[in-house]
């Protein structure tokens, strides 16, 4: 169950407009500052023979997760600057985790602050710029005949996990 919802997960309230329906930030002053995590994860199709100059360094950028991770820890860091509604929240710590399979290139990215709200939309936004990253980083190898992209996809980002713990 999130902050804002009701025991069905549900709210009532929707807490980023007024009455008037002006959209407004959540007031989080009077929340106590808790221990927070939250783990992303999405996932970007490639042809197989570029997930393959990947594992071999071999994309005339440089070395593509590497430049993809710090992609991921810089939009974590900066996430309250395209998120509207978002608040600037200090993180503690980010991770990044790379999976290479076959046909697609899996990142994981956990998000971790002290404070009074959530990290889950640090945690989606790490994911999907580290992905954006690897996407420009390979776009020559992706690129078919036409320019176009026919096989280069990103998916299934979602949010697999979130803590609140009580500070002692």
């Amino acid at each position: 169950m999130g902050d804002d919802e009701g025991p069905d997960g549900t709210s009532d309230d929707l807490t980023h407009t007024d009455e008037s329906g002006n959209v407004q930030m959540v007031d989080v002053g009077d929340k106590p500052d808790t221990a927070r995590r939250a783990e992303a994860r999405g996932e970007i199709h490639l042809q197989e023979s570029t997930i393959e100059a990947i594992r071999e360094d071999g994309i005339e950028k440089g070395d593509v997760l590497a430049t993809a991770r710090v992609g991921a820890v810089q939009a974590v860091k900066h996430t309250w600057e395209t998120i509207p509604m978002c608040h600037q929240i200090p993180i503690t710590n980010v991770d990044t985790d790379f999976e290479l399979d076959d046909d697609h290139v899996t990142l994981t990215v956990a998000v971790e602050t002290t404070g009074k709200t959530g990290c889950e939309m640090e945690a989606l936004e790490g994911v999907t710029t580290g992905l954006n990253v690897v996407w420009d980083m390979v776009k020559a190898a992706e690129k078919d005949a036409d320019g176009q992209y026919p096989d280069t996809a990103i998916r299934n980002v979602r949010v697999v996990q979130k803590q609140k713990l009580a500070l002692e």
